[in-house]
């Protein structure tokens, strides 16, 4: 089994792709290894010293470490679980119903919610999945609207622009009813 291993626009962030499907659908991030209990994998490269992030995407395994550590030390480690979970036949989650992905709420999305999710899922997370992150629509209350950012694209040192340069002004071009973007 060969992972190829890039570099994502967050110095803190890797990108493993283990050249195989890593979760059917959505995604699933977890911040620390309390969260990691229902994916063996995420709990094996938490018990890696210095890994304090694990973002997993339909074809691709995004590790966050501390400051502290060196990617030099910490990548032979995290290719060999990576390497040893697939090969081994492992399941990557435990539950598939929680998976990640836009918060679903009882009540009918408004027009302009549907249009900006609509952007968000055919534009904007195509592109920052190939960076290893996601970007999930979270509300929209008077034209301000906000996202929660997975995986190397939170703490990453561009995202700021990216949702200032990027996203927003996208959003603003189509529906002008959005006035600003926010990350939460």
């Amino acid at each position: 089994m060969f992972i190829q291993t890039e570099l994502t626009p967050n110095p803190a962030t890797l990108k493993f792709l283990p050249g195989r499907s890593v979760i059917d659908s959505g995604t699933a991030n977890f911040t620390d290894a309390a969260a990691a209990a229902r994916s063996p994998l995420a709990e094996r490269l938490f018990a890696i010293g210095g890994v304090t992030g694990v973002f997993l995407g339909g074809d691709f395994v995004t590790v966050s470490k501390d400051e502290d550590s060196d990617w030099y030390q910490l990548k032979p480690a995290i290719l060999g679980i990576i390497m040893e979970h697939f090969t081994a036949g492992r399941p990557v989650l435990l539950d598939a119903d929680g998976a990640d992905g836009a918060p679903e709420s009882g009540e009918a999305d408004s027009d302009i919610v549907v249009q900006i999710k609509e952007l968000l899922e055919t534009r904007v997370r195509p592109a920052v999945a190939q960076d290893g992150g996601d970007i999930i629509f979270h509300d929209f209350n008077d034209g301000v609207v906000y996202l929660h950012m997975q995986g190397s694209c939170s703490g990453c040192p561009s995202s700021t622009a990216t949702l200032k340069a990027g996203i927003e002004n996208m959003l603003r071009h189509y529906i002008p009813e959005v006035q600003e973007v926010r990350a939460i």
